[in-house]
């Protein structure tokens, strides 16, 4: 399901128990320097991801000061991150100009400790040749796995100006271990120049015809099943905020699509791409 860019007036774009991916929350938080914005969502765990901008975060009196440290867009600086744990009360007070920060979650009931973030798991994978170039930098990935309920969250860039990402194509839409896991997924994209834009496949079935959504600059995308790359113009970079939450347990297994599998040998990196997302 694609959900074109709009005020969203910091409510939640993706709600929970959503019909399309149940699994996640989403909101956008958009802030002046001084303003507050608290929030606090029984039965999910969030982290909170600064877009831009940076903001004091306070989860139930554990504070985490300056969180954030990029200026115009998503390529001007590296991610930071807040762990809030499930039904936590968490409040952020913006200490820039503005600040627009992301706050992803996940579907769990256990309440664990508060945390931050300030350095990424970095994973490059892809070529220009295969049109595949892709950076993913993890905020909470490998490192974060005994501190995290069900949530993975991370930002993919594609490298260059125009290409692939999520090839070859996969889907986790099945709990059926130890081949696939369910795990929804929500994006939330940018391009630079910002008037970019790009194509998001859903295949529901292997080798049939599926759906194409237009991607632009604020676009969130709900993916619940089906086999799901995209792509961005020539000439555009893409970035897209990822956040995954899985039904039974936070790895992440992806079935391939078994007419493109055999390509996981021939893009470089994917593999060890792979194995970060477990």
């Amino acid at each position: 399901m694609h959900i074109p860019p709009f005020d969203n007036q910091n409510k939640p774009i993706v709600d929970v128990d959503d019909p399309t991916v149940p699994l996640n929350y989403f909101n956008i938080v958009k802030l002046k320097r001084g303003e507050a914005f608290e929030y606090q969502v029984p039965g999910y765990e969030t982290c909170i991801v600064p877009a831009t901008g940076s903001v004091d975060v306070d989860v139930e009196g554990v504070r985490f000061a300056h969180l954030g440290n990029r200026g115009e867009d998503v390529w001007d600086g590296e991610p930071e991150g807040a762990y809030v744990p499930s039904g936590a009360r968490a409040q952020m007070v913006c200490v820039s100009e503005t600040a627009e920060v992301f706050v992803a979650g996940a579907k769990y009931d256990k309440v664990l400790d508060p945390f931050d973030v300030r350095e990424h798991d970095l994973v490059q994978y892809g070529s220009d040749d295969t049109k595949t170039h892709r950076k993913i930098k993890h905020i909470l990935g490998q490192k974060q796995h005994d501190k995290v309920g069900r949530l993975l969250v991370s930002e993919l860039f594609t490298v260059g100006q125009g290409g692939w990402s999520g090839f070859p194509s996969h889907k986790h839409d099945t709990n059926r271990l130890p081949d696939e896991t369910r795990h929804d997924e929500t994006y939330n994209f940018r391009f630079k120049p910002n008037w970019g834009s790009g194509l998001q496949m859903l295949q529901r079935k292997d080798n049939e015809p599926g759906d194409a959504y237009h991607i632009v600059d604020g676009s969130t995308i709900c993916i619940d099943k089906g086999y799901h790359p995209c792509c961005v113009l020539p000439g555009y970079e893409m970035y897209y905020f990822t956040i995954l939450g899985g039904l039974t347990q936070r790895s992440l297994v992806q079935y391939f699509q078994p007419t493109h599998a055999y390509q996981i040998e021939t893009i470089p990196g994917i593999k060890d791409m792979i194995a970060k997302f477990k």
